[in-house]
């Protein structure tokens, strides 16, 4: 059985203790927004994701989608779980007052976010496409566009899709045929394919709003020939309700490995009727705003995934009984001890504890430097915070879903064979995460983001917005009764990453493959201390918190101890992750492509 309670109180301590919510009402259009509000908030949201979506969660994946002549129907369920979601507001609470939303800021939607890829992935694929296209269309769309299809978005009425990827290409989009003809009444008609469109056909809203690459005749060649038009599903008519079915058609689902209940489809456009968003041939700096949005989103998946087979291991591990302790039983009462006192089960378990509250707590800080970037009244805030953004994105989305997909194969390991079979639900913890480190950009695209456009940008200016504060961290609390004996180990695991960025910097200039043969390990090792800093905070703030009057001393004192075990048994993987960097690309290249 499938376990998942959202972790509140964790979540209060990111959001409020760790990075200071009180400030939050400082920041343009947030200053009703306080700590008891937005606990409020979050307590509500707990109640939607335990009481509608995760009960579905299972029987989800095991219906699927469904098919038939164009039509496709979401599992049993997903209609009226949409609808209380929609009904509840949850649609909006990300979006600006000025077409309905609620604005609340990232730093608390992103925690719903998870709960919700927590409690129901599938599901929360649905409304998490709208909102990033709401973002894209909010950011480039001209007004007479904004006015028509942002309030249906953002009520949830109308949803919407990212329609990039065509049979013959994927990542190089440069190579994308889809065309669009320009009308005499300024609409332009739009032909082509698209494939692995999340959302791009259901039966939740009574309109899809397709965000679609497409050339125009006089387009370029390769990436910079690409524009951005929104086709709808149904045309609006002049009551700005759904009018003539559009020429758009879902010509198939995909039968996939996991995320059974989202709906991926082959899209055909014939002729369809669309508007240019942003500029002639500059369509991927338009996409790239819900790209990116995306990116962030994906990573909360692979969070939100990891932490739900994590809370079903630790139920699994407390009730099950094999064997007695090493050092002897500890339930004697009992035929035989709960497998959590083994210290391999142990291990695994700290394991996934250590990544997912660290990776929630990374999620804060860029969270709060996405609110920082859109609501700041201080413009170099701003920029840093910009700059910030920039750089941690590729590593949010593909570090939080490597780790997502490990913690749900080791969630499978503390289950054993129990784990493999589908009776208690962690093999689908497994399948949904995979497709994480896939989609929006696979994890090898990422991390060649990062060390070729990153790194690189403003003379390595993104990078002063992480290295600086980690560096101000590591010299103020060397000698700090807690957190000195963590400072150490990270600032080995800092220096690694300060060396291996000097060295790629070299490296790439001159050669290009050695960059890309760094990257992967690069972004993992960039994580790696990410993590490690986050976690050297937490310990301090625990430490100072632990022996106020009252204090929750079990939780920071839990606190503690997983930062310990980050540092002992999990931040090491830097030095490895060096020593595989400065090898560089000669072993990697040295085989003829014939003689793989």
């Amino acid at each position: 059985m499938q376990v998942y309670q959202p972790p509140l109180r964790d979540m209060r301590f990111v959001l409020h203790e760790l990075h200071g919510s009180d400030t939050l009402k400082d920041m343009k259009g947030l200053s009703e927004i306080t700590p008891d509000l937005i606990d409020a908030v979050l307590e509500e949201a707990a109640k939607l994701v335990t009481e509608v979506l995760a009960p579905l969660n299972a029987s989800g994946d095991t219906e699927g989608c469904t098919y038939e002549n164009g039509v496709v129907r979401t599992p049993k369920g997903f209609k009226d779980a949409y609808r209380t979601y929609v009904e509840g507001g949850w649609n909006g609470i990300a979006c600006d007052p000025e077409w309905g939303g609620q604005g609340l800021p990232a730093s608390v939607t992103k925690l719903i976010e998870e709960m919700m890829c927590s409690a129901n992935l599938a599901f929360g694929l649905y409304p998490g496409l709208t909102h990033g296209a709401y973002v894209a269309l909010s950011h480039h769309a001209p007004q007479e566009l904004k006015a028509r299809f942002l309030p249906k978005m953002v009520e949830g009425t109308w949803s919407g899709t990212m329609c990039l990827t065509e049979p013959h290409c994927g990542t190089d989009l440069g190579l994308l045929r889809t065309r669009a003809e320009p009308q005499p009444d300024g609409s332009y008609a739009i032909t082509g394919n698209k494939i692995f469109i999340s959302a791009g056909e259901h039966d939740l809203t009574e309109n899809i709003v397709h965000l679609v690459l497409a050339r125009l005749p006089d387009a370029p060649k390769g990436i910079k020939g690409i524009s951005l038009f929104l086709v709808p599903k149904f045309l609006p008519g002049p009551d700005g309700r759904p009018g003539m079915r559009n020429g758009v058609m879902c010509t198939g689902i995909e039968h996939k490995m996991g995320i059974h209940g989202s709906s991926t489809c082959q899209m055909s456009f014939d002729g369809a009727t669309g508007w240019l968003v942003g500029e002639p041939h500059k369509g991927m700096r338009a996409m790239f705003s819900m790209m990116n949005s995306e990116r962030l989103s994906v990573g909360t998946q692979g969070l939100g995934v990891g932490e739900a087979a994590y809370q079903s291991a630790v139920a699994y591990a407390r009730e099950r009984l094999q064997g007695r302790a090493l050092s002897g039983a500890k339930h004697p009462d009992l035929p035989a001890d709960p497998i959590i006192v083994h210290p391999d089960v142990r291990r695994t378990l700290m394991t996934m504890r250590a990544y997912n509250e660290g990776c929630r707590a990374l999620a804060g800080w860029v969270s709060r430097n996405l609110d920082l970037m859109e609501r700041s009244e201080d413009p170099e805030e701003r920029r840093t915070a910009e700059d910030f953004t920039a750089l941690m994105t590729p590593i949010v989305k593909a570090l939080f879903t490597d780790l997502g997909f490990l913690n749900a194969s080791l969630g499978m390991q503390v289950y054993g064979g129990h784990g493999y079979i589908r009776d208690h639900g962690m093999e689908q913890y497994v399948r949904d995460a995979r497709i994480a480190m896939i989609y929006e950009g696979t994890n090898g695209i990422q991390a060649l983001d990062l060390v070729g456009r990153k790194l690189p940008a403003h003379t390595g200016r993104y990078l002063r917005a992480f290295f600086h504060p980690v560096l101000d961290f590591i010299d103020a609390h060397l000698d700090h009764e807690v957190v000195g004996p963590l400072v150490g180990p990270l600032g080995k695991a800092f220096g690694a990453l300060q060396l291996a960025t000097g060295f790629i910097a070299e490296k790439g200039l001159r050669d290009p493959d050695e960059a890309g043969a760094a990257a992967t390990e690069y972004l993992r090792l960039f994580g790696v201390v990410a993590l490690g800093y986050m976690w050297a905070r937490m310990a301090k703030v625990a430490a100072e918190k632990r022996v106020e009057p009252g204090a929750d001393t079990a939780f920071y004192d839990a606190k503690i101890a997983t930062a310990r075990f980050y540092m002992d048994r999990l931040l090491p993987e830097a030095a490895a992750l060096w020593g595989a960097i400065k090898a560089g690309k000669s072993s990697m290249m040295a085989l003829d492509p014939a003689q793989f």
